[in-house]
């Protein structure tokens, strides 16, 4: 006689917030499942047009801040949307469009995105980003404000992100948008508020 197969369990699926690993905004960054992260926007140098001897100074400040900071992490994004997607999309419907006239018009927004992308060649930034774990709002605090001041002693334009630029970063960094500072915290959040405002109305 066969054995009767246990029904399996369905799997929970998991949220994108779990997979990318990030809890929820907190009062000085980031809340991820390795710890807090605090964001700090250092602008960048144009070295082309320094002297050998202020790009050797400029290193050795990059190397007292990493001294100072052993721990922390550094990373360099688009400052700016990237259009690459978009001009692929254009090239395909370029080479299957018969009409001249529309052909035309797909011509001059290619061009016009190659026009805002050289515009933004150079748009990059440099984000310092700190980690913390188990510590308290006092200790972050702290912690927060000593970080940006060793980076400023060592001549770098520095300020720390708050929660509008850090989501401004997310979208851009997952390319979901050039608007992320405007995003709801939580998905659908908006829609939430509406149906509250409209059932207040009653």
């Amino acid at each position: 006689m066969a054995k009767k197969e246990k029904p399996q369990k369905k799997k929970k699926g998991r949220s994108v917030q779990n997979l990318i690993g990030i809890k929820t905004f907190t009062k000085y960054g980031l809340a991820t499942n390795k710890g807090e992260l605090l964001f700090y926007l250092v602008s960048p140098t144009n070295i082309s047009v320094l002297s050998y001897v202020n790009i050797e100074i400029k290193i050795r400040h990059l190397m007292m801040v990493l001294s100072a900071i052993p721990d922390i992490e550094i990373t360099c994004t688009d400052s700016s949307e990237c259009f690459d997607d978009n001009k692929a999309y254009l090239h395909d419907r370029l080479s299957e469009e018969q009409n001249p006239k529309v052909r035309k018009i797909i011509k001059k927004d290619i061009d016009f995105l190659d026009n805002i992308q050289m515009e933004m060649a150079t748009a990059r930034q440099f984000l310092f980003i700190a980690r913390l774990k188990n510590t308290k709002d006092k200790q972050t605090f702290d912690t927060a404000n000593r970080i940006e001041k060793v980076i400023s002693e060592q001549g770098f334009e520095v300020q720390r992100m708050k929660k509008a630029d850090i989501k401004r970063f997310l979208a851009l960094y997952f390319e979901a948008s050039m608007n992320g500072e405007a995003m709801p915290d939580v998905d659908g959040e908006q829609f939430y508020e509406v149906d509250n405002d409209e059932n207040s109305e009653d």
